[in-house]
């Protein structure tokens, strides 16, 4: 049964509410994702779903934007250098970017490209919008102290170098 300090792997199919799919861990060539549960490595509301649940439990969950990623703020727009922008070599209102920040990388959505600044949208891609999650939970275990004292799951054979 899933509770804090399990390691879980899952599928997944995300799709907006009444919407297309967006992302799928069963699309070709896709591994189901493995995460140590109650470490803050996916949505909160996803992991208070998911709790109890056990290996071989199918369900759908759905998240308000709340929930998920919240809403818009009509602020968050930036204006940055171009060679900071990491997924394409030519730029278009309405792409999707990569900006490595302090914090990790981070999706953004061109708004309005040019010659050597661009500006960008930074709220979430799926911000404002409520989402649909069916789940497949595969495996669940007891996580290991190696991986709790590295605060993730670890895949078989993996090591930090």
């Amino acid at each position: 049964m899933i509770t804090k300090n399990s390691v879980v792997e899952l599928h997944y199919e995300l799709s907006e509410k009444g919407g297309e799919l967006i992302e799928s861990t069963r699309a070709a060539n896709s591994d189901p994702i493995l995460y140590l549960h109650g470490h803050n490595q996916m949505l909160a509301a996803f992991e208070a779903a998911i709790e109890g649940h056990q290996a071989g439990d199918t369900f759908d969950m759905e998240l308000s934007p709340e929930q998920a990623y919240g809403q818009p703020k009509p602020d968050a727009t930036m204006r940055i250098p171009v060679k900071h922008l990491q997924g394409a070599k030519k730029w278009k209102a309405g792409m999707l970017a990569d900006v490595q920040t302090e914090h990790g990388p981070r999706k953004v959505r061109v708004i309005k490209p040019g010659r050597f600044m661009v500006e960008v949208d930074t709220n979430h891609p799926l911000a404002g919008k409520s989402l649909k999650f069916a789940v497949e939970v595969i495996s669940v275990r007891e996580a290991t102290a190696e991986e709790l004292a590295h605060g993730h799951a670890h895949a078989g054979g993996h090591c930090h170098s």
